[in-house]
């Protein structure tokens, strides 16, 4: 009698086992790694908005702060190339200095906004459900700060810009990152 060469389907159905209990180890860590990176990434965001608005204010004083991403970006007419005036001041990328007629602009997984008042701005984030588990803002002294878990998170949807932000109170209570 020959013997026959391979894998029994038992061997076989034992690593694929092992592969699926790895699998469902791992899982769930990656999630976690990228709600962390992109809660990363909305901090850096934050803050270079921030800084957009200082430099901002800084080419064009009479103007005050920018009302709206769109004007940190090319302006709402999205010119490429972007030549740098009051109302396209080309310090953001057009993903972020969008033109959407709400202010939201969305990048990446979260939403950002720029509203302004008296004699300063508030710069909000807000994740996309799932996507992220802070809510980050600035003011005009350019600190990024971070409403996280218990606080209340306000969470936005794929596709749809949030309602409203954090208002320049509420974030002015937050702590510093």
């Amino acid at each position: 009698m020959r013997k026959q060469k391979g894998f029994s389907l038992i061997e076989l159905l034992i690593v694929v086992a092992i592969i699926l209990i790895i699998a469902a180890i791992a899982v769930p860590s990656l999630l976690k790694a990228r709600i962390s990176a992109n809660d990363s990434a909305a901090a850096a965001t934050t803050r270079t908005i921030s800084t957009a608005e200082a430099t901002y204010v800084t080419n064009f004083p009479t103007a005050g702060f920018a009302s709206s991403l769109a004007l940190l970006g090319s302006g709402t007419a999205g010119t490429v190339p972007c030549v740098a005036t009051v109302a396209s001041a080309c310090i953001i990328d057009n993903t972020l200095g969008c033109t959407s007629s709400a202010g939201w602009c969305n990048k990446d997984a979260f939403w950002y906004n720029v509203t302004l008042t008296t004699n300063d701005y508030t710069i909000s984030a807000i994740p996309i459900s799932g996507q992220g588990d802070k809510n980050y803002c600035a003011l005009g002294d350019n600190t990024v700060r971070v409403a996280a878990p218990p606080a209340t998170v306000i969470t936005g949807v794929a596709g749809t810009a949030p309602s409203a932000g954090l208002t320049y109170a509420a974030c002015a209570a937050l702590p510093a990152q």
